[in-house]
């Protein structure tokens, strides 16, 4: 098949990350060595960068940071790790088994994340490998979960749509088995495994072997798949490298539409960095989706930018040469062509609280989350009442996009107990709190994130607070409006998807945006910047009093500040600054 859009890999010295990787023999690095090292409670840099594809980043507490220096110590140093999850899924023996490690080693909470994966933070550098054992003995694996290859694959948790959850979580799980970097490295490290090659120069002679997609340089950075089911797009497929949306006809999944090019980082400052859309390319039958995976993971493993990291994302390779050239690419990988997309739509990005009966009789509580944190408090025992349910519990966890949790597949017979220790321990599914809070997400930030400029989880809630009066006032209580905060533009709580979002710039300032669509399918402007919390309130209010009462019938707060003139629409990354 011959391709209309020949180009070449962009050329420019590779970084320091591309040269690590080389130098790494497969992920191994210098790991064993740091990682031994008593004298310090941190990693080399190098080494740390390396952590990230077995699933860990090196962190410091920021609020002790300035008080240990005082006294001479070095930063207080823990480490985050990520649990791959396929879809979001757990046991209640893995529930049971995290929520022990989180008391164990970690920092005494777990956190849901905007993907669906497990996150520990807090855990000492003398006892991740024990904490990496242990997740292993539960089936589960930290291996991929960050790095520069294909992360933890979402996929709706839909318990409304449960005949069709079952095939879409299996391909999460298949994408995910797939895509995992094949190197022995991880078993070597922490899991006592065997050394498989002894030398570099033997590796190398064997690299089909050892990496028979991504190579011994693996991708340009990382790479992210969801999988949709319309009308839910809970899990913004157009934020994703690649996405999936489920055509189903009949009551049958028939296949998927394939989406690419989406993505949410970009840089303070940096007008040539953006959130970025995916666009729609085609339809493939459900046998054929390992295979479009690979080849285009494959694809933006030889042409993505591999001199400037954050040029480096597959939004930016298609940006670069052009949609038209990455689908000849594909096809001519493929052998065969995609056919034409079928129609679908989307009406919502947000979970559906409360029980559920699915279809095939068994039951589901989607459990409202503050910012995807489990933990214990002096007022409501979460992390405990959930280990209750789970030592009962029959049926399996979904970890949402949203951050929140359903506890599904329950029987009728487990249901009223489920249901008692519920209320036992003051558990809301959400119902009783306000549209906004319940539409609301945040990452991390402060005080753990080494790339956070301002608060973001702590945060919000407080904003909120703030915003509710002013929402019932105007009789929008139950208005749902996505609202979205991130400590850094590296858009972990995808906020240029938020119709309202906020982006931090230094603690206590950030930038405000509006107008993405209610549905994913829109992207952000900016409105107002490097502000604080009394600008945000008075800036907010007219517009909300507005929205209340000149809004159309159905309109959405996103589509409503498009319409009126606030913000122009935002259709492409390439005119987010403009």
């Amino acid at each position: 098949m011959a391709k209309k859009h020949k180009v070449e890999p962009i050329g420019g010295p590779p970084s320091d990350v591309e040269l690590l990787k080389v130098e790494s023999n497969y992920l191994r690095g210098s790991l064993v060595g740091s990682l031994s090292n008593r004298i310090t409670g941190g990693l080399p840099e190098l080494d740390n960068r390396l952590l990230k594809f077995h699933g860990s980043y090196m962190q410091d507490d920021r609020d002790y940071r300035n008080e240990r220096e005082k006294q001479k110590l070095e930063p207080s140093y823990q480490f985050m790790l990520r649990v791959v999850t396929p879809g979001g899924v757990s046991t209640p023996e893995q529930w049971l088994v995290m929520d022990e490690l989180a008391d164990k080693y970690g920092s005494g909470s777990l956190r849901i994340t905007t993907r669906q994966a497990f996150q520990l933070h807090g855990v000492l550098k003398w006892n991740l490998k024990e904490t990496i054992q242990d997740i292993n003995h539960a089936l589960l694996t930290t291996l991929a979960a960050c790095g520069d290859v294909s992360r933890n694959v979402m996929c709706n948790p839909n318990p409304y749509q449960s005949e069709i959850h079952s095939e879409i979580y299996h391909w999460a799980q298949q994408l995910t088995t797939h895509l995992a970097p094949k190197t022995p490295a991880y078993h070597e490290i922490w899991l006592d495994g065997e050394k498989v090659v002894d030398s570099l120069e033997q590796e190398e002679a064997a690299t089909k072997e050892v990496e028979p997609i991504y190579g011994p340089v693996y991708l340009p950075r990382k790479f992210k798949i969801g999988i949709a089911v319309p009308p839910s797009n809970d899990v913004d497929v157009y934020s994703q490298d690649l996405g999936y949306i489920a055509i189903v006809e009949k009551g049958k999944l028939v296949g998927f539409n394939v989406s690419v090019g989406g993505g949410m980082g970009m840089t303070h400052g940096d007008n040539q960095t953006y959130p970025q859309l995916a666009r729609v390319i085609g339809f493939c039958t459900p046998d054929q989706i390992l295979d479009i995976a690979e080849k285009t993971v494959t694809i933006q493993r030889d042409y993505g930018n591999r001199s400037v990291r954050k040029y480096a994302r597959f939004k930016y390779t298609i940006d670069r040469h052009g949609l038209d050239w990455f689908v000849d690419e594909l096809h001519d990988r493929l052998g065969w062509e995609l056919e034409p997309a079928r129609e679908f739509k989307f009406d919502h990005t947000g979970d559906r609280y409360g029980w559920i009966k699915g279809k095939d009789g068994k039951w589901n509580v989607n459990l409202y989350i503050q910012s995807g944190r489990i933990a214990d408090t002096d007022t409501l025992k979460l992390k405990t009442a959930l280990r209750e349910i789970a030592k009962i519990h029959t049926g399996d966890f979904r970890m949402t996009a949203n951050q929140n949790l359903v506890i599904a597949n329950i029987t009728g017979q487990k249901k009223a107990k489920i249901n008692a220790l519920l209320k036992e321990y003051g558990i809301s599914e959400g119902s009783n709190l306000s549209a906004l809070r319940r539409s609301a997400l945040s990452c991390v930030a402060l005080p753990t994130c080494g790339l956070a400029m301002a608060e973001a989880e702590r945060y919000l809630p407080t904003l909120i607070d703030k915003l509710e009066p002013i929402l019932e006032d105007a009789g929008l209580r139950e208005e749902e409006i996505n609202i979205r905060m991130t400590g850094c533009p590296n858009g972990c709580a995808r906020p240029a998807l938020g119709e309202i979002a906020f982006i931090g710039k230094s603690p206590g300032k950030y930038n405000m945006y509006m107008g993405a669509g209610f549905s994913g399918d829109r992207l952000s402007k900016l409105y107002r910047e490097n502000i604080g919390e009394e600008e945000i309130i008075d800036t907010l209010k007219p517009i909300i009093n507005r929205f209340a009462t000149e809004r159309g019938q159905g309109e959405h707060f996103g589509d409503f500040v498009v319409r009126t003139g606030y913000v122009k629409p935002v259709l492409s990354g390439t005119d987010f600054h403009s």
